[in-house]
């Protein structure tokens, strides 16, 4: 602004500015007299008002653009700052994570519960649903727990509809609270949660958990109980299905991509065996998930089950 008063002050400010100019003898006047031409300031530079405002106006425009670019750079600056952070806090609760500090990630990531990333909301949903697992959490806070996961998992899906992992948790999430809502409301979200499922096993086809996840869903519709066919039946006109072959192709599926990745996965896959009746298939896999390296509790409880349904499923059965 100092520049544009510089600039209006130095221009002419009417006819009392006009000064008068004199030619040299013989230019244009007579008998060797200097003759006095009184010219106006806007017979010199045109219309006065005109000029000036062309003047202003660019001065403004210049200032304008100086200003753009000082803003821009600023916005560049701090968006490139946010994202670093965003990152940073990223590797942090991956490292926490895969540390087994459940309590310590949920502290971390619960400091941003407000946040608008994706990435860092669906992992706050794994958090709150690790935490809603632990054996010291009441029933009373497992239950506010899961919920609060499937809220973190939602706002993740609203803010990235392209994260494998936001459609993964939210699919997880759904099938937990369907724990709460009764065998009507499990039931038809078994469609969301298969829909989910296949959505980011679309998007990711090297995630083998999406696929293993797929695996169980197939599983679970294969054993279920007559009575809660009958009672699909008469809620829908198509309750979901699926066999245990569907469930083997998952299993085997999810082991090719990433190879003893999940205990879980080696039960399930002698335990499915099992269900086929080829007891030397489910013995190779159930003795698999039995020697598996207990890296958590998890790992242990499917260790001692592999063993407890190799002793039964086999064992007993010849």
């Amino acid at each position: 602004m100092a520049l544009t008063l510089r600039l209006w002050r130095s221009l002419p400010l009417g006819r009392s500015s006009a000064r008068a100019l004199r030619l040299p003898t013989g230019a244009a006047g007579s008998r060797g007299r200097c003759v006095p031409w009184p010219l106006r300031g806007s017979e010199v530079m045109g219309n006065t008002g005109a000029f000036k405002r062309s003047l202003l106006i660019s001065a403004l425009s210049y200032l304008g653009f100086e200003t753009y670019q000082v803003l821009f750079q600023s916005s560049v600056v701090h968006a490139t700052a946010k994202v670093t952070r965003v990152e940073e806090i990223l590797e942090q609760a991956d490292y926490l994570y895969e540390s087994g500090e459940t309590e310590k990630l949920y502290q971390l990531l619960t400091q941003y519960k407000e946040s608008e990333d994706a990435e860092l909301l669906w992992r706050l949903a794994r958090a709150s649903r690790d935490i809603a697992q632990l054996s010291g959490t009441s029933e009373e806070e497992k239950k506010l727990l899961v919920y609060e996961a499937l809220e973190y998992a939602k706002r993740a899906l609203e803010k990235n509809e392209s994260s494998f992992a936001a459609h993964k948790w939210y699919a997880i999430c759904i099938s937990d609270v369907g724990d709460y809502e009764g065998i009507k409301a499990k039931i038809a979200n078994a469609y969301i949660i298969k829909e989910h499922f296949e959505k980011a096993i679309e998007l990711n086809p090297k995630d083998a958990t999406s696929i293993h996840l797929m695996g169980i869903w197939c599983y679970t519709f294969a054993e279920m109980p007559w009575y809660q066919r009958r009672i699909a039946k008469m809620l829908f006109a198509a309750p979901p299905s699926s066999t245990y072959e569907e469930a083997l192709g998952y299993f085997h599926r999810a082991e090719q991509v990433d190879p003893n990745f999940y205990s879980k996965n080696l039960l399930l896959l002698g335990k499915t065996y099992l269900k086929l009746h080829n007891k030397k298939l489910a013995a190779f896999w159930l003795t698999k998930a039995k020697d598996y390296p207990a890296h958590t509790e998890e790992d242990k409880q499917e260790s001692d089950l592999a063993g407890l349904t190799l002793v039964l499923g086999i064992t007993h059965s010849e």
